[in-house]
């Protein structure tokens, strides 16, 4: 991409942001979830193949950035520039074995070295750095990948999975107790597990159960096309024939 056509990109947005009525209204907070849905509308480009699509949405993504940069140059609070030279700054210093002398073996000793960079940019806490807004899954995912890289782990997949199940046991003493917050907070206890077993197997936990989501609306869908070519309807058809065309689905997915 040249100068001209992102400065161009560039001054489209500021002219929307000083001529267009609901483009001059926007704040941060106005405009938060669409950064959110940009970002899994990416995601779904990249599950899908779709480079087209991928094409398209990393445009939208882009256009997010410089709103938010816009936005904040008007408050004088940092510019486009300040962001670019943020991120590249960012760069430059965690990659010391690329931009200094540095000597890294392989690509998990990039991620160690990582975290540690990390922490000299100011942090307090290896916690620090994973957004709450993350999917939790993900967000355990991470939280545990960071845990591990200073050797706070499980040693073998046997231990995490001996884990889950103590928290199995757990869950249904609470569920036989009958206190509902504690339900609860067994049920976590065991998600956690799980997801500290699908590391161990180098399964990521959000993208398995995103799959299973995706697979169980596509099965879901056979039975209510299948129903409607049948004449029936289906809220007034019983368990069993849904049961029989969610297993005709199974063979085709």
């Amino acid at each position: 991409m040249s100068n001209s056509t992102f400065n161009h990109f560039v001054d489209i947005t500021k002219r929307l942001r000083k001529e267009c009525p609901w483009d001059r209204e926007q704040t941060h907070a106005s405009i938060r979830h669409s950064l959110i849905e940009e970002a899994y509308e990416v995601v779904e480009a990249i599950d899908n193949n779709r480079l087209d699509d991928l094409r398209k949405e990393l445009g939208d993504i882009l256009l997010q950035v410089v709103f938010h940069s816009n936005i904040a140059e008007e408050e004088q609070a940092f510019t486009l520039d300040d962001v670019i030279k943020s991120i590249t700054d960012k760069l430059i210093f965690r990659h010391p074995h690329i931009f200094g002398d540095t000597k890294v073996e392989n690509a998990e000793h990039v991620k160690q070295n990582w975290e540690k960079l990390k922490m000299k940019e100011g942090r307090t806490s290896l916690m620090e750095g994973v957004p709450k807004e993350l999917p939790a899954l993900l967000r355990a995912h991470r939280l545990q990948e960071k845990a591990s890289k200073v050797g706070f782990d499980w040693e073998k997949k046997e231990d995490t999975w001996k884990k889950v199940n103590e928290e199995m046991r757990e869950l249904h003493q609470a569920i036989d107790e009958g206190n509902q917050e504690q339900v609860e907070g067994e049920f976590g206890d065991l998600l956690f597990a799980l997801v500290n077993y699908a590391r161990f197997i180098d399964v990521n936990p959000e993208n398995a159960l995103r799959r299973t989501v995706d697979k169980f609306i596509t099965r879901f869908q056979y039975i209510e096309r299948r129903l409607k070519e049948l004449g029936k309807d289906i809220h007034s058809s019983s368990l069993e024939e849904m049961d029989g065309l969610w297993d005709e689905a199974k063979k085709g997915t």
